[in-house]
C-alpha cells in the first residue's frame, strides 16, 4: 500500500505502533519501538507476550504526546499505521481506542481502520461466525471507519472446494441462517446451534459487516481498498486529487466511475 501511494504521488508516513514488530520488511518512519520494547517489558516486569503487550499500549496511551511530537506535516499526508494482531486490544482492551480517540480529536487526523481477516476463515462455518463476531465486536468497540478485508485471496482458490456458497455470500454477508446448516453436527450439540443461532442474528441485526476480497499481489486489488478508505476517511472531499465536483459526488453517492487519482 505504501508503494502504490507513492506512485500515485501520496505524501506517506508509515508509523508502526506494534512493540513486538521486531521482523519488520520496510523501514518505518515513526517507530514506538523507540519509546517501548516489547521484549524489555517482559524482562523487566516478569510478564508473558500478552500481558507485555497491553502493558506497552498502555504506557503509549500515558505517553501519547510522544506520538503527537512525531506526526508534524500537512493536510495532505497520508498515514499507514502498523497495528498489532491481538484480538483482545480492540474487542476488550480499552489504550487502542483512547489511543484512536486522541489522534481523531487532537491531533487531527481522520482516521479509518482497515481490518485484515484471512480468507480461510470462509472455509469453515464456525471460524467464520466467529470472524464476523470478531470484525463487528472491533467495529462497534472502536467506533471508527471500518474496512473489513479477506486477504490472501490467492490462496482462497485452495480451499474452494470446501466453501459451501459463492464468494458472494462471504463478502457480502448474505442470510447467515444457511451457515448454521454447515455446522457439523458430531461437533455442535443442540445447545451450542441455538447459541450460534443468536450469534448470527446479533450480526443480521446491526447490519454492519461486509468484505471486501483482496489479493495483495495485484495493483487493481489494492487500487479498490485505497478507494474505499478514502471514501470513508473523507480524503476525496479536502484533497486536492478529488477537487473536481462530479467526481466527489459521484463517490459520495457510490455510483458511476470510482474517483481516478492518477490523472
Amino acid at each position: 500500500m505504501y508503494d502504490l501511494l507513492k506512485k500515485l504521488g501520496r505524501n506517506v508516513v508509515i508509523v508502526n505502533l506494534d512493540p513486538a514488530n521486531d521482523t519488520m520488511c520496510y523501514k518505518p518512519d515513526i517507530d514506538v519501538r523507540n519509546l517501548i520494547v516489547l521484549e524489555e517489558v517482559m524482562s523487566q516486569h516478569n510478564l508473558g507476550p500478552n500481558g507485555a503487550l497491553l502493558y506497552c499500549m498502555e504506557y503509549l496511551e500515558k505517553n501519547i504526546d510522544w506520538l503527537f511530537a512525531q506526526l508534524n506535516s500537512d493536510n495532505y499526508t497520508n498515514y499507514i499505521f502498523d497495528l498489532p494482531g491481538q484480538v483482545e486490544l480492540y474487542c476488550h482492551h480499552k489504550s487502542l481506542s483512547n489511543i484512536f480517540t486522541s489522534l481523531n480529536n487532537n491531533g487531527n487526523i481522520q482516521l479509518c481502520v482497515v481490518h485484515l481477516v484471512d480468507s480461510h476463515h470462509c472455509s469453515d462455518a464456525g471460524k467464520f461466525i466467529a470472524a464476523l463476531m470478531l470484525s463487528l465486536n472491533a467495529m462497534l468497540k472502536i467506533g471508527l471507519p471500518h474496512i473489513n478485508i479477506l486477504t490472501k485471496a490467492d490462496l482462497l482458490k485452495k480451499h474452494l472446494d470446501r466453501l459451501q456458497f459463492g464468494i458472494d455470500f462471504y463478502t457480502e454477508v448474505l442470510d447467515l441462517n444457511y451457515l448454521l446448516d454447515c455446522l457439523d453436527t458430531a461437533k455442535f450439540t443442540s445447545r451450542y446451534k441455538k447459541l450460534n443461532s443468536a450469534l448470527v442474528s446479533i450480526i443480521e441485526d446491526y447490519s454492519l459487516v461486509s468484505f471486501q476480497l483482496v489479493d495483495l499481489r495485484k495493483e487493481e486489488s489494492l487500487l479498490n481498498v485505497q478507494k474505499l478508505v478514502d471514501k470513508s476517511s473523507g480524503y476525496v472531499f479536502k484533497a486536492e486529487e478529488g477537487r473536481h465536483i462530479n467526481s466527489m459526488l459521484a463517490c459520495a453517492m457510490g455510483v458511476g466511475e470510482p474517483v481516478s487519482y492518477d490523472e
